[in-house]
């Protein structure tokens, strides 16, 4: 079977659906990230098959600068993501509102989530805690 630029033009598209329809449906910062993601994959491909298709590597290259834009990308929205969840112990997008540009009014969900018991921060025993000491009779034995 012979691959056409139909072939890989239907699965950049399909890659492109799958991350608009669920960057458009989810409300986890990281999910909404990696949907954003999949659709640059999905324009990466189609600028290869046109390369491909026309005889020449300005598609290809092209794409190699997506790639190292995607990958510094990654590391600072990641950064972002953790300092975001150190603050308010969520990546829930509803819950930065005041993030957004002054004079947009909130946007109000419909359907809020609900919310997740807080749990108290874990702490350690102090420094320099001496052990109880060991019996006379259980040294012995």
């Amino acid at each position: 079977m012979i691959l056409t630029l139909w072939h890989f033009l239907a699965v950049a598209a399909a890659l492109f659906g799958i991350g608009l329809v669920g960057f458009l449906t989810r409300r986890n910062l990281i999910t909404m990230f990696l949907c954003a993601e999949m659709m640059l994959q999905g324009v990466a491909i189609n600028f290869v098959a046109f390369a491909r298709y026309h005889g020449n590597l300005q598609g290809q290259v092209f794409v190699l600068f997506i790639l190292a834009v995607a990958a510094c990308e990654a590391g600072i929205a990641l950064a972002l993501f953790v300092s975001l969840y150190r603050r308010r112990r969520s990546l829930d997008v509803s819950d930065w509102q005041e993030l957004r540009e002054l004079g947009i009014p909130a946007a109000v969900d419909e359907e809020p989530l609900e919310q997740a018991p807080v749990e108290p921060e874990p702490t350690l025993t102090p420094a320099g805690a001496r052990p109880q000491p060991i019996a006379e009779e259980a040294v012995r034995v």
